[in-house]
């Protein structure tokens, strides 16, 4: 039996979780002789370690976001990255073993840090391994690996055609597959006729983001009914849940993906976070999606992204979410930018399948059962 090992980064729930097991789940429902594994490679190298990481990175991100910001777009967004010696006394080391310890016959990478040491390692001839990226960002940092590894999972033919200029990658090691979602999610949504439009409001389920400004607007909101998604933030489902307001549905943590879709096809909109994954999700239901807050560093280069091809509307702090709303999703030419933006985005995707993506695991293992795939 054959294995592929997928590589996330952290143990906190991350979009680079989510993608790992959304293409963990197309591929086992399709095979019967690969088996999956899913490893964090600093839980790995130490458990105590990756607690302190964790910590560190949210205490950061919450307390000091300008630092942050700085430092990510310095280590990794504007400058090439260099050689972090550090990196390799510990990590690449703990890499090498883990490759050998597991053996496994395909690597699918989900955070850039995986993947630049095993390209480091592919480079020095000490791993063999066959390596796909699969990005979870509307852009690629310089920290993933690129020219050593075997194939790549992008998400969108701008960040192909950016990738194919500065690399030696074949093209036919690059597919556009978007940032993959778990098929739960479907694609299509079900046509409902609703006699108040419902507007779904997503803060991150760790709670970080700047959205407590605007709920406090919900409370003199009155044009839509607005469901709130708390996640693990227990004390602001509690609060919302003491305004006894009709018009204001607060939500606790969902972990069915299930249940996620099915709320998206009670919604005709979505406020949330230029998160990845979320963003990946309403754009493949078609939603019309509104931008309360970016994180620093990633989510601040995803939203530039976005708004650049007018796959979302950013919301200013200082005006009524309300009339914001209202403005865009009342006005038939701003709604036609917005549906014509989200076709064409779905236009450039071409694994619309999950058979598509397997044909790509298929064809790395060697198996060349592929469905519209060349080698």
């Amino acid at each position: 039996m054959k294995k592929v090992l997928f590589l996330p980064l952290l143990k906190m729930p991350s979009g680079h979780h989510q993608v790992a097991e959304a293409l963990m789940d197309i591929l086992e429902r399709r095979t019967t002789n690969i088996c999956y594994k899913k490893i964090d490679l600093l839980s790995y190298t130490n458990e105590l370690l990756e607690k302190v990481v964790t910590g560190t990175y949210l205490k950061w991100i919450r307390y000091a976001p300008e630092t942050y910001n700085m430092a990510y777009k310095h280590l990794f967004y504007e400058p090439p990255v260099h050689s972090f010696k550090w990196y390799h006394h510990v990590f690449a080391k703990k890499m090498e073993h883990l490759v050998k310890e597991e053996n496994p016959d395909l690597i699918i990478c989900t955070h850039g840090f995986p993947s630049y040491l095993l390209s480091q390692l592919k480079a020095k001839g000490k791993c063999d391994v066959p390596i796909i990226n699969v990005y979870t960002d509307f852009f690629i940092n310089n920290l993933w690996g690129k020219e050593e590894i075997d194939f790549h999972f992008l998400p969108s033919e701008e960040v192909k055609k950016g990738l194919r200029a500065q690399s030696e990658i074949p093209l036919q090691n690059m597919m556009v597959t978007g940032i993959p979602v778990h098929e739960e999610i479907t694609k299509t949504r079900t046509a409902k006729h609703h006699s108040n439009r419902n507007i779904l409001i997503a803060g991150g389920s760790s709670g970080l983001g700047n959205i407590m400004d605007f709920y406090n607007d919900l409370k003199d909101a009155h044009h839509f009914h607005y469901f709130v998604l708390c996640g693990k933030n227990q004390k602001l489902y509690e609060e919302i849940k003491g305004w006894e307001l009709q018009h204001v549905t607060p939500i606790p943590y969902i972990s069915s993906r299930t249940e996620m879709n099915e709320l998206y096809e009670r919604v005709d909109a979505i406020v949330t976070k230029p998160g990845g994954i979320t963003v990946s999700e309403a754009l493949r239901k078609s939603l019309p999606i509104f931008v309360h807050s970016a994180l620093p560093g990633q989510e601040e280069v995803n939203l530039r992204y976005l708004t650049e091809r007018n796959l979302v509307q950013e919301l200013k702090a200082d005006q009524s979410l309300e009339n914001q709303l209202q403005t865009v999703l009342q006005d038939a030419d701003k709604m036609s930018t917005l549906y014509n933006a989200i076709a064409a985005y779905h236009k450039e995707i071409e694994a619309q399948t999950p058979e598509e993506l397997l044909a790509v695991v298929n064809w790395i293992l060697g198996e060349k059962q592929t469905i519209g795939l060349h080698a």
